[in-house]
């Protein structure tokens, strides 16, 4: 597929950053979500994390019914709402609500993953006998509950039934893949951070996709740092605190999103260098014809049907900017 008319999306993965609160974080998150609205970006997604000093959206659904308050067109959803963390049923109700207020403009991502450490999955669950391989059983009874009422159906989501929220699969495997093609579910790839196996669930996804109630056919987004700044070297300066974060977490270490550091990359050991390529090998940074040329070539290679992208810039009028070179981009892309 070419990459014209692609449309662009935003993954806000809610960062705190070193020398702010969680309270600033939200506050920038709507700005951008305004932002993003105003440039003709499709949706807006969050994400579920717990225990995570440097990510504010842990309670995902209220930070989406926040966004979806404060904007009027853009779809707002969960990329993603980690499934074994929770009932169906409680995930259907969520989303039903936010489906009742804001009609025509929520979405579902889900995932299998539980976003945290095996402490904090206890915590939340008080018990760990929900886990990640009942995943298809709670993405099936959640659609269930998000549908029509069935004759002698004995529990129901209210709000919630009827409202058909559309849900996405998430994954950075081959499992998301397979499950999104057996259900007939659009599905999103984690490429953001872990491409190794983009193009084979890209593959297994569209060779075994199943038409549905929910998708005539296959539908794949694609995740994607991407930075872009007035030159190659201001937007390489400004993912090096991308570039910190991931080894202070690779290392056990997470916190806050540290500032830009001059020199960062120049100082980084070879596994290091080696972990962030590998990691990062999806992202696209540099003036906005460097990134032009990065990702009219990524979208072409995966042909996506769509691109989600993350930013993660510690200085927010960096952030609004690069979004706001992007969309240029984006026009130029489909034109």
């Amino acid at each position: 597929m070419s990459p014209v008319g692609v449309p662009f999306s935003v993954l806000d993965l809610a960062p705190i950053c070193e020398g702010g609160d969680a309270a600033q974080t939200l506050r920038n998150s709507l700005d951008l979500a305004r932002h993003a609205e105003r440039l003709g970006y499709a949706r807006y997604w969050l994400a579920e994390h717990h225990n995570m000093p440097g990510i504010a959206s842990s309670a995902t659904a209220l930070v989406i019914g926040h966004v979806a308050a404060g904007t009027s067109r853009i779809r707002v959803g969960a990329g993603g709402i980690m499934l074994p963390n929770h009932a169906p049923l409680v995930i259907a109700e969520q989303f039903g609500t936010l489906a009742t207020l804001f009609p025509g403009r929520i979405d579902l991502g889900l995932g299998r993953a539980p976003g945290t450490d095996p402490r904090t999955a206890y915590a939340l669950r008080r018990n760990l006998s929900s886990d990640s391989d009942a995943f298809p059983e709670d993405v099936v009874e959640l659609l269930t509950y998000l549908g029509k009422a069935r004759p002698g159906q004995r529990v129901h989501a209210i709000p919630g039934e009827g409202t058909e929220v559309p849900v996405w699969i998430l994954g950075s495997s081959l499992f998301g893949a397979s499950l999104a093609a057996a259900l007939g579910l659009p599905f999103a790839f984690a490429s953001h951070f872990a491409p190794a196996h983009l193009m084979s669930a890209i593959a297994v996804y569209r060779s075994k996709f199943q038409p549905s109630a929910w998708l005539a056919a296959p539908r794949v987004m694609v995740g994607s740092t991407v930075i872009v700044a007035p030159s190659d070297d201001e937007a390489r300066l400004h993912f090096s605190s991308l570039q910190q974060a991931f080894l202070n977490l690779r290392s056990n270490r997470p916190g806050r999103l540290p500032p830009a550091r001059k020199g960062f990359e120049a100082g980084l050991t070879d596994m290091e260098r080696e972990l962030l390529d590998e990691a990062l090998s999806c992202a696209f940074v540099g003036a906005a014809e460097t990134v032009r040329r990065g990702l009219e070539g990524f979208l072409a290679r995966t042909g996506a049907d769509e691109l989600i992208v993350s930013a993660q810039i510690h200085d927010h009028a960096a952030r609004l900017r690069s979004y706001a070179l992007l969309a240029e981009v984006r026009d130029q892309l489909a034109s």
